[in-house]
This record gives C-alpha cells, sequence and structure tokens, in this order.
C-alpha cells in the first residue's frame, strides 16, 4: 500500500496526441509530395533511360514518404474527437495514402496524379489547422 502511495504519481497531465502539440505538420507530406510532382515532370522531360529508372526509383522512395507522414497524422495526431467533428477525415486519409501508393503517385510518373494528391493533403492541412485552433 505504501509503495503503490510512493509511485503514484502527483501530476497527472493529458494531451489529445502522443507529445504536447508543435510536433506533428503535414508540411511533411506536402513537401515530399511537392518532390513527386516536380520528379514526375522532369521524367516526363527526359528521355535518357538511366535518369528515368533513378527518377522514378527516387520517386517511390519519396511515395512512401508520403504515405509515412500520412500515417504518423492519421493516427498519432488525429483522435476520435477530431473524427467526431470531421466525419469525412478517415476517407480523406484513406484516399490521400492510396494517392501516394502504387495506385497513385508511387505507381505513376503523371504530374497530374501527383496533383490530386497534393489536393488531398491539403484538405487534410486544412482540418489540421483548424483542430489546432480549439
Amino acid at each position: 500500500m505504501r509503495l503503490s502511495r510512493l509511485l503514484r504519481p502527483r501530476t497527472v497531465v493529458s494531451a489529445h496526441c502522443d507529445l504536447p502539440c508543435g510536433v506533428y505538420d503535414p508540411a511533411q507530406a506536402r513537401i515530399e509530395a511537392e518532390s513527386i510532382k516536380a520528379i514526375a515532370e522532369k521524367y516526363q522531360a527526359n528521355e535518357d533511360p538511366e535518369f528515368r529508372t533513378r527518377a522514378l526509383i527516387i520517386k517511390e522512395q519519396r511515395s512512401e514518404l508520403v504515405k509515412h507522414h500520412l500515417w504518423v497524422l492519421w493516427t498519432d495526431y488525429f483522435k476520435a474527437p477530431h473524427f467526431e467533428k470531421y466525419p469525412q477525415l478517415h476517407q480523406l486519409f484513406n484516399e490521400a495514402t492510396k494517392l501516394a501508393g502504387a495506385g497513385g503517385a508511387k505507381g505513376s510518373a503523371d504530374p497530374d496524379v501527383a496533383d490530386k494528391l497534393l489536393a488531398k493533403i491539403e484538405e487534410i492541412s486544412t482540418i489540421f489547422w483548424e483542430t489546432k485552433q480549439a
């Protein structure tokens, strides 16, 4: 009994995310998606097979980073109250991560696909910044 009292925390804190806010930002996903678009544009403008191969490899790496940054926001930052207030959020993240994946920017060298990904990230970003005001 004495030990449990001794080990009991003296201060209880809570946060809606894993750490007090300030560590999450959709800009990380946006920057990688902008890279994907730039790579797709350079790929389209260049006929050199070695350049194109390198471009595809780098684009696929950037696509994985976009998915990673989106998943971190989805799973670590956004919590139940956010999903209640913004019921479209799960669908939005699903669409964005698919646009970053093999069926989207990872599997395509079309700059228009990257634009669609950037638009989804912007929608997520708008909601993210609204939640930061609350």
